[in-house]
């Protein structure tokens, strides 16, 4: 190993999934202008589209756009996205930065408003699956970010301690939750869903995977 799990910063490091560790915002944002246009022959703006990518989950997202046509809206997504998933493609130097952590002895988790069936279709694709130690889906908890309770389930599964923890995400809603869990909030700026300025509430925010081993 190069660094015992004493010796580190952060003895648990949770990831965002969507934006962080897998570049997938041009299909989420395909997906929303395809089901929003299918279902509700509008065209949104596409700031309008991922103002709330990154946190509640998708029905809660879809409830934005037409409350009485949330099943549908969430029907015609997935379809959409899922087909998609065969061109996924995981963000330059993030299997380096998960390597890294893992062989200084880091424990690992994934936490994403995505069901843990769509995150299987992710792995499929990527063969990331093996680097956490924990993987909290979804369609795990009742409550999503930016409520704290999926993070604090996985740190529950890690039997671990929030001040030892911190979260890498990409979106508001990530760092919110993060602060709500007493975690440390790391903000990324390569998903290109969220600008910096979204990111105000981390505690740090960096643009290049090697500026997030350097703070972690």
């Amino acid at each position: 190993m190069l660094a015992t799990i004493e010796r580190v910063r952060y003895p648990v490091v949770l990831f965002d999934f969507d934006g962080t560790v897998v570049d997938s915002g041009a299909i989420i944002l395909a997906s929303m202008r395809h089901a929003t246009e299918t279902v509700l022959a509008r065209r949104y703006s596409e700031q309008e589209l991922v103002a709330k990518v990154g946190g509640p989950g998708l029905e809660a997202q879809m409830e934005a756009f037409a409350p009485d046509r949330v099943e549908e809206l969430v029907r015609v997504y997935r379809e959409h996205n899922e087909a998609l998933h065969d061109e996924l493609e995981a963000f330059d130097g993030i299997e380096h930065v998960l390597t890294t952590l893992k062989d200084e002895g880091r424990r690992l988790g994934l936490v994403t408003a995505k069901r843990r069936g769509t995150v299987d279709l992710a792995f499929a694709r990527l063969p990331i699956e093996h680097f956490f130690d924990v993987v909290v889906a979804g369609d795990e908890t009742q409550l999503h970010k930016p409520d704290p309770a999926p993070l604090l389930l996985a740190l529950r599964r890690l039997e671990a301690n929030a001040k030892d923890a911190a979260y890498v995400g990409d979106s508001p809603y990530d760092m919110q939750a993060a602060r709500a869990a007493g975690m440390h909030a790391i903000g990324v700026t390569w998903g290109r869903i969220h600008d910096r300025e979204a990111l105000a509430e981390a505690d740090v925010v960096v643009e290049t995977a090697e500026e997030l081993l350097d703070v972690l």
